[in-house]
């Protein structure tokens, strides 16, 4: 297969501008500093220290010598937390954003849906931004025409064709989106995470639309944070960590590196000391990642220094930010023991669709927090493919039912 897309040493630089001043300044200081600077500026016309605010700049780093290349066909992943320079690496791949050094070389047409609203003109109907879209990639209206109406029984917006595109909901415009940018047949379809925007019904299709124009021969780029939809979809990927190319491998490869990633503590919290020492989650795997017929602890190390009737609570989060569960070890200790100490929880993951989830904790007594932390960790559930379980075929809700069906 020959290369379609080549990043050589790519980089993009943003220039932070910072202002400082008083964190609170009231109205009347506001008039009195005004004055006062204006009476300064007239006694002394050529001096330019009259403003209490003074403007700082950072330079950031987005991308930092990205290298990597993508064969003809491929369906490639690209995987990182926030901030890690995903978005910024498809705004250049779609000729968005201009790097600051490095090349990128792309033979053939690009189409992509980074964002809700990206290539629509919002005053156009549906019907005139599929046309819109068409021409902008190059092709004829009779082709368009040929596609039109695979277009819209794929976006289910019959209805509203003829409707601006502003009055859309936000589903209905990356349904649009997704099915002009797809069936308009590019050469490399480029897509963010705003597929998450649709319901699990439209996700599993656009996966299943996707993986169809991967074996067609086009080439798929799809960035998420769903694991199990990237390792459904994808074949390849690439790992950023803080705008570098830390990985680039097979797609079980790359989550595993990118799971491992994210099983420290957060350094920061709330509340008076820092008591959580270590948090992760342990499981029985050994391919590198966790299905929802694994086994799996999450072990919280914390350190006191006192021996009282601290409580420690922790809730798990779904991707949407949804709490699941919650325990707290007060329901089993008396007390938590004065010093380093590990605690170890069972997870339920036969329970937990496929996913993203986050481990929030706090450590408090009955009047006051000594700890809170938003995020202690995250850890993925990926399908057992062995098992018909994905979450939106046969399952609906956030968790499964535990409890075993028995016939009468």
């Amino acid at each position: 297969m020959s290369t379609v897309i080549k990043v050589e040493n790519l980089s993009k630089k943003y220039t932070l501008s910072h202002q400082q001043s008083e964190q609170y300044t009231a109205l009347r200081d506001v008039i009195a500093n005004g004055v006062k600077n204006f009476s300064k500026k007239l006694l002394s016309p050529f001096s330019s220290n009259v403003s209490p605010l003074t403007d700082t700049q950072e330079e950031f780093w987005a991308l930092k010598d990205v290298s990597f290349e993508v064969k003809q066909g491929d369906r490639v992943g690209i995987i990182g937390r926030n901030g890690a320079g995903k978005s910024t690496l498809l705004k250049i791949l779609s000729r968005i954003t201009e790097p600051t050094a490095g090349r990128v070389s792309i033979k053939g047409r690009v189409a992509s849906l980074l964002e809700v609203g990206t290539g629509f003109h919002p005053e156009l109907t549906g019907r005139e931004n599929i046309f819109l879209n068409g021409a902008i990639l190059g092709m004829s209206r009779a082709d368009i025409k040929l596609k039109f109406d695979e277009i819209v029984a794929f976006a289910e917006v019959e209805k509203f064709l003829d409707t601006p595109v502003k009055r859309y909901s936000s589903g209905m415009y990356v349904r649009l989106a997704f099915a002009v940018a797809a069936h308009l047949e590019p050469e490399i379809l480029i897509v963010d995470e705003v597929l998450a925007v649709g319901d699990a019904q439209f996700q599993k299709k656009c996966l299943g639309k996707m993986e169809e124009v991967g074996k067609e021969g086009r080439t798929v780029l799809f960035v998420s944070h769903n694991m199990s939809a990237v390792k459904t979809l994808c074949v390849g990927g690439v790992l950023l960590d803080k705008g570098d190319a830390t990985l680039n491998s097979d797609i079980d490869s790359v989550i595993t590196a990118y799971i491992n990633s994210g099983s420290l503590c957060d350094s920061a919290g709330n509340g008076k000391f820092n008591c959580f020492d270590n948090v992760r989650v342990i499981s029985n795997s050994k391919r590198g990642f966790i299905t929802n017929h694994d086994s799996a602890i999450l072990s919280v190390k914390i350190k006191i220094d006192r021996s009282q009737n601290l409580n420690c609570g922790i809730t798990i989060y779904n991707s949407h930010d949804i709490p699941l569960l919650s325990s707290c070890m007060l329901d089993s200790y008396d007390k938590i023991a004065c010093g380093l100490s590990e605690h170890l929880l069972e997870l339920p993951l036969h329970i937990f669709h496929s996913g993203n989830y986050r481990v929030e904790g706090a450590i408090w007594d009955d009047g006051e927090t000594y700890d809170q932390r938003e995020s202690l960790c995250t850890f993925d559930v990926l399908r057992d493919d062995s098992k018909l379980e994905i979450n939106g075929v046969g399952y609906r809700g956030y968790l499964k039912l535990p409890f075993k069906w028995h016939r009468k």
